[in-house]
């Protein structure tokens, strides 16, 4: 005779089997659908900074103390003006969102990846005393300016621009949520008396995994 309260047991039980199977399978592919969605909205805010075209209409950047410099399309400028030293570049933001530069470090010769394949620390980067934006698919700015000539720094910098020696500049920035943090390296390069040519030679990600 056949015992229906066993079988009645074993029949729920596996009914409960196959829903927890179903419901496993279901919150995977809801997270993997929100993983990707989650992607896809990153990758919407993710700036990425190169040196404006040369065709890009030359920028002219106030500094606080009224001084203007005019940065070239492709281009960036170094000056020395009474006794104050100050820096420009032109820049494209190739992303889709919108940059926000964070700060810059600054290195009074060309650095290249075969010899220093690393960016500057971050607690070494001179933090902007404005907030600067690059628009995505538009052009935009880079500016420091060196204030103190009793410094290192400055008598460097100022050896650098005095003798049309390279320059590296790396930039640290970011989307408009404070997040995907990239490191870019510039390399600016002295043509003629006065134009210096702008060139990015390598990005880093700080938030995200390196694609390399």
């Amino acid at each position: 005779m056949a015992d229906w309260v066993t079988i009645s047991s074993l029949a729920t039980a596996g009914g409960t089997l196959v829903l927890a199977g179903a419901t496993f399978a279901s919150v995977r592919s809801a997270n993997r659908a929100a993983r990707v969605a989650e992607l896809s909205l990153l990758a919407g805010l993710r700036p990425l900074l190169l040196p404006s075209r040369p065709e890009d209409a030359p920028q002219k950047i106030g500094f606080a103390d009224e001084h203007w410099v005019h940065a070239p399309g492709g281009g960036a400028a170094g000056e020395l003006t009474d006794g104050r030293l100050y820096l420009a570049i032109s820049l494209r933001n190739v992303g889709t969102g919108i940059a926000v530069l964070h700060g810059s470090y600054v290195a009074p010769r060309l650095r290249y990846s075969g010899t220093d394949p690393e960016h500057a620390p971050l607690d070494e980067f001179r933090r902007l005393t404005r907030d600067l934006y690059v628009p995505a698919g538009d052009v935009g700015f880079w500016q420091g300016a060196y204030r103190d000539s009793s410094t290192a720094e400055f008598a460097e910098l100022r050896r650098a621009i005095e003798d049309r020696e390279g320059i590296t500049v790396e930039l640290l920035y970011g989307d408009h949520e404070g997040g995907q943090r990239v490191v870019t390296r510039f390399a600016l390069t002295p043509r003629g008396d006065e134009a210096w040519i702008a060139a990015a030679g390598r990005h880093w990600n700080i938030d995200r995994p390196d694609p390399r």
